[in-house]
C-alpha cells in the first residue's frame, strides 16, 4: 500500500454527483493498494498515519499527531500511485490491486481511522473525481508499506 499524506486546512472531493467528502483541518490521504496487500498492511498504515507527528505544537514544532489535534481525514482511493513509468510512455498499473480487492481494502482502511475516533470522509471508489485541497506547510509525506517491519 502506498499513501500520499498531506496536512491540510481543508479538503474536498467531488464526482459527477457532487461533493463526496469534505473536511476541515486534518489530513488528505491518497491511498493506493498493491495486488498483494492485505488488511494487515492497511491497519499498520492507518495506525502510522494517525500517529504521525506532523502538526505544530505550542512552539510551532511538528510534534503533534492527527489524534492529538482532533483533526479530520479525507481518504481517496488512487490506483495510479502504483504506476510504473520505466518502459515506454504509457504507465503500467500491473502492481495495483484489482478493483474488487482494492474496494474492500479501501473500506477497511477508512474503518480503521473511524475505530480510532477520527472523523473520516471518503471519495467515490472508481469514479473520476476532483480534489480541492489547501496543503498547510506544505507538508506532504509518502508512506509505503513495503517498508513496514516484518513485510
Amino acid at each position: 500500500m502506498r499513501a500520499v499524506i498531506q496536512r491540510v486546512s481543508r479538503a474536498e472531493v467531488s464526482s459527477g454527483a457532487g461533493t463526496a467528502g469534505k473536511i476541515g483541518p486534518g489530513l488528505c490521504v491518497l491511498a493506493g493498494f498493491r495486488h498483494d496487500d492485505t488488511e494487515r498492511e492497511c491497519a499498520w498504515a492507518a495506525e502510522k498515519i494517525a500517529g504521525l507527528r506532523i502538526f505544530g505544537d505550542e512552539s510551532g514544532r511538528m510534534n503533534r499527531s492527527l489524534l492529538d489535534v482532533g483533526g479530520e481525514i479525507l481518504v481517496i482511493s488512487q490506483f495510479t500511485l502504483y504506476a510504473a513509468c520505466v518502459k515506454g510512455r504509457r504507465p503500467s498499473f500491473t502492481e495495483a490491486a484489482r478493483p474488487d480487492a482494492a474496494r474492500g481494502l479501501y473500506g477497511f482502511f477508512a474503518l480503521k481511522f473511524r475505530e480510532m475516533g477520527i472523523t473520516v470522509e471518503t471519495g467515490v471508489f472508481g469514479a473520476d473525481m476532483s480534489v480541492d485541497i489547501i496543503n498547510e506547510g506544505p507538508v506532504t509525506i509518502i508512506l509505503d508499506t513495503a517498508e513496514m517491519p516484518d513485510r
